[in-house]
């Protein structure tokens, strides 16, 4: 059976040897790598919609999703030092769960990291295009939005996907300086914001706390529906691991990575969350029916066409910053948010090139796309095709129903990791682990607990979408890779 063609640990390790990626990032540069994959999306552009699903219980929403990352990257951080090599989730589960499994997986990943750095070309095309018209620089409306968003071709969001492109393709160590000057312009900007809007709440604002209840799984509203939303802000740290097989001693600075990055965005989060929910309110915009509307709909549309409510913003933080009166500052965030954007593409390309580049290696996809650049010591090939991908679909499709989507494929692969630390404990309890899951048999089955209840709670949309995408991803293996693997036929 195909279920049971797995790859043994210490051969994913000699084949990871026989191809490899230079060493050279630390503990810092990981951090930092996390910091700057989480930190961004979900405070700059999904707060917003958060807002609009919860109402100021986007705050527990922020909470479980936190709860149900943390849960996962202690997971993470034990099997990512047992296999210190590329692939993240889609490794581990080769080593453990076989090749069907592992295909599926890494199949699932390049949903999630491709279509993410999508929506956040998407987002900072938002930022950019906004500051550009308030300057008398606006590009036309055609130019403005892609083509199945009511424009023809979003031009802003196709070239920040390139560029991307090219600083991953001349080199990791490049991209991670650049990514630390990012990072530290976002900690700057967010802690500006709030140390002005935390001393401006008012409890008031937070009443009614909950006007979406806690959600269901057919209505997508709510705080769970809300925290299975912006469980995307979350992920980069599982970018984190796929880093491992660039990472200097990685048995010790990939734990270092995963959780401290998680914990740095946790906190950053919350206290963000707090400050734009207490300080100018967040509640949602109600249908006839008295449920909270669907973002992106017609209907919120009409309903934002003359609001300054929150959750009809674009640019959240800035927004709070204006109605508090602090314009300029509102306009520097806008501007830190263009420029901390670039960063969170960074990592979500980063991720899928070196996802890829190990099913490449692997024989699940062309040799081709694991080849590595002779100047760079980066995949090249795999790189530049997603950069192209990414740029085409930022520059023609809205941000929509694509976070939930993102988050589809990441939920499954957090759940079968949890699931790959338990099985490899009475499998291989004498292999060493340099980091163990705490209370393993406790954390585990609740990170899979907690990623099958965001599942639920994703839109029908994203659900569907996931479902297609699983059944194409099936399909090329069939065809292709199930013949072509390095363990077909015995090898």
């Amino acid at each position: 059976m195909v279920f049971w063609r797995v790859k043994p640990l210490d051969k994913i390790l000699e084949t990871a040897e026989k191809k490899s990626l230079k060493r050279q990032l630390g503990p810092i540069q990981l951090t930092l790598l996390g910091i700057g994959a989480v930190i961004g999306t979900g405070i700059f552009v999904l707060t917003a919609e958060a807002g609009q699903k919860a109402g100021p219980g986007m705050m527990l929403a922020f909470v479980i999703a936190a709860i149900v990352c943390a849960l996962a990257a202690l997971a993470y951080s034990e099997i990512a030092s047992m296999i210190p090599v590329s692939g993240s989730a889609y490794t581990y589960s080769y080593g453990v769960f076989g090749e069907l499994i592992a295909w599926v997986v890494g199949w699932a990943l390049g949903l999630e990291y491709g279509i993410g750095a999508a929506v956040v070309c998407v987002g900072w095309s938002g930022y950019m295009n906004g500051l550009l018209a308030a300057n008398g620089y606006g590009l036309p409306e055609a130019l403005r939005t892609g083509l199945y968003a009511g424009g023809t071709f979003n031009l802003l969001a196709f070239l920040i996907g390139l560029a991307v492109t090219v600083l991953l393709v001349i080199g990791t160590s490049k991209s991670a300086r650049v990514n630390a000057v990012l990072v530290t312009i976002k900690i700057i900007a967010l802690t500006v914001f709030i140390f002005l809007a935390v001393p401006a709440v008012k409890s008031g604002n937070f009443e009614p706390f909950l006007p979406g209840g806690w959600g269901s799984p057919l209505g997508g509203v709510g705080v769970l529906g809300a925290a299975a939303s912006i469980f995307f802000a979350y992920v980069g740290f599982d970018a984190v691991s796929t880093a491992a097989e660039e990472t200097k001693n990685p048995n010790r600075n990939i734990p270092i990575g995963l959780i401290g990055s998680l914990t740095v965005c946790t906190i950053f989060y919350l206290l963000v969350g707090y400050g734009a929910a207490g300080s100018v309110g967040a509640q949602p915009m109600l249908g006839a029916n008295g449920v909270p509307l669907d973002p992106g709909t017609p209907e919120m549309m009409a309903a934002c066409a003359n609001s300054q409510a929150l959750v009809c913003s674009r640019e959240p933080l800035a927004h709070v910053m204006r109605l508090l009166g602090h314009t300029s500052i509102g306009d520097w965030i806008g501007i830190a948010a263009i420029l901390a954007l670039p960063s969170v593409i960074l990592m979500m390309m980063f991720g899928q090139t070196r996802v890829f580049f190990t099913m490449s290696r692997d024989g699940l996809l062309p040799e081709v796309l694991s080849r590595v650049h002779p100047k760079f010591f980066t995949p090249h090939v795999i790189t530049i095709i997603t950069g192209l991908v990414v740029s085409f679909c930022g520059a023609l499709f809205p941000v929509g129903k694509l976070a939930d989507t993102s988050n589809s494929g990441t939920l499954l692969a957090f759940a079968m990791v949890s699931l790959g630390v338990l099985i490899l404990r009475k499998q291989q309890p004498d292999r060493p682990r340099p980091f163990r899951t705490p209370l393993a048999w406790v954390v585990c089955p609740l990170a899979v607990a907690g990623c099958l209840l965001l599942f639920v709670n994703l839109s029908m949309t994203a659900k569907l979408v996931f479902a297609i995408w699983a059944v194409i991803g099936l399909a090329i293996y069939a065809l292709y890779g199930y013949k072509r693997s390095q363990l077909a036929n015995g090898n």
